[in-house]
């Protein structure tokens, strides 16, 4: 008899109420009976008080208004509201993430340099960022150093700090050029989707090619160079300029044009970032020590600079261990955000504040909180999920 059927013949053996999968089974299925059963007993107490559970509140209008994030009024109603504040929660969220990955990426390699001032630099910053709390950085960015920035203009002079584009900075925020679809952007944008659409293509056949023969079939460079040529062409094609670059104008207290970022946004972001930022530092540099040091001597035997040994040989093999902890660093970053509330930014926490203390709806409005930051986290780990299990696909 072969050893399957010897398993087989075992499990039949045994008593359904002895078996470990039947057993699993059934205590999935209590464990959701049990859920259901305390949400029925939730609801129908909250009933009994004479309370109602409606989300008809969001028709309602919201009486309130807002001045940052997409266009609102306060005869909008609250789901239009609740709408902003979400945006402004991704905004803030995807912003952070891009810029602490790089900003943790070359801090983690900076502290694991040969130059000793670099190298203190780095671990000082990350000493500093991790052992303070994130509410009193966030505090100091704004009240300090935000708000402490030049005027935008006074007596007819402009006072803020002018940066190249131009970019204005000041204690109303952060002004600079915003590139606006012009007529003629109908006609590009179908090269914009055919770009995407090829260097998708162009990237699945690289990752074929690597898994059926263990190396690339074409270089990387040709992906990007579909991704760069096909909307320039288009751009040559089509009449006009597709998108033309707003520049902000000062007039007055405020600056017109391209695109104006408040200084609770700019203060948020930036704190995020920083403070991030230093976590993402210690699980870099704790995924580069992971690499085995004989691959940096053999690659440096070989006539590798350290650039190429960092880009080609490190790196990609320590991002197996870097990804896992990242996915939990870029969850903190997104739900960090709902400090905002400290330093006044309509963020999805403060919008929903609002609406609770105008509608009265206490449980509607933070079961709408939590289904929200659940799905943004959810989204987020299942990407970094994919990327992770492409990457292992890859190393075997």
């Amino acid at each position: 008899m072969s050893q399957r059927a010897a398993m087989a013949e075992r499990q039949r053996a045994v008593p359904f109420w002895r078996d470990e999968r039947v057993l699993k089974v059934l205590a999935q299925i209590a464990f959701v009976i049990l859920v259901l059963a305390m949400g029925a007993w939730a609801l129908s107490n909250y009933r009994e008080r004479g309370l109602t559970f409606s989300f008809g509140f969001l028709d309602e209008e919201a009486s309130f208004d807002m001045a940052e994030g997409i266009p609102f009024s306060p005869t909008d109603s609250y789901a239009r509201a609740f709408l902003v504040g979400v945006v402004n929660t991704i905004r803030v969220a995807g912003l952070g993430i891009i810029l602490a990955t790089l900003l943790g990426l070359v801090t983690g390699v900076a502290r694991l340099s040969d130059n000793w001032l670099v190298s203190k630099i780095a671990s000082v910053y990350i000493e500093i960022i991790r052992n303070t709390p994130l509410l009193v950085q966030l505090f100091f960015l704004y009240f300090a150093v935000i708000l402490k920035l030049p005027q935008l203009k006074m007596k007819e002079k402009i006072t803020a700090i002018t940066l190249p584009g131009p970019t204005y900075l000041s204690n109303r925020g952060l002004a600079m050029p915003w590139p606006r679809p012009s007529e003629s952007f109908g006609s590009w944008w179908p090269f914009l989707v055919a770009a995407l659409v090829v260097a998708v293509v162009l990237w699945i056949l690289r990752a074929r090619g690597v898994q059926r023969t263990g190396r690339p079939s074409f270089n990387f460079l040709w992906v990007v160079f579909a991704f760069l040529a096909i909307p320039a062409i288009g751009w040559l094609v089509v009449p006009g300029n597709p998108l033309v670059l707003d520049v902000p104008v000062i007039k007055g207290l405020r600056a017109r044009g391209g695109t104006v970022l408040s200084p609770e946004f700019v203060a948020l972001t930036f704190g995020l970032i920083v403070y991030t930022g230093a976590f993402i530092a210690e699980v870099v540099r704790a995924g580069i020590m992971a690499v085995p040091k004989g691959q940096t001597e053999a690659a440096r035997a070989q006539g590798f600079t350290n650039g190429q040994i960092l880009r080609l040989i490190v790196l990609p093999q320590a991002l197996r261990v870097i990804i896992p902890p990242l996915i939990s660093q870029y969850l903190n970053l997104t739900k960090n955000s709902s400090l905002a509330v400290g330093i006044g930014f309509l963020d999805l926490y403060a919008v929903s504040s609002t609406m609770l203390n105008q509608s009265g709806r206490v449980v509607e409005v933070f079961l709408m909180i939590m289904a929200s930051y659940l799905t943004m986290s959810l989204t987020i780990s299942l990407i970094m999920n994919v990327v992770n299990r492409r990457i292992q696909i890859v190393e075997r």
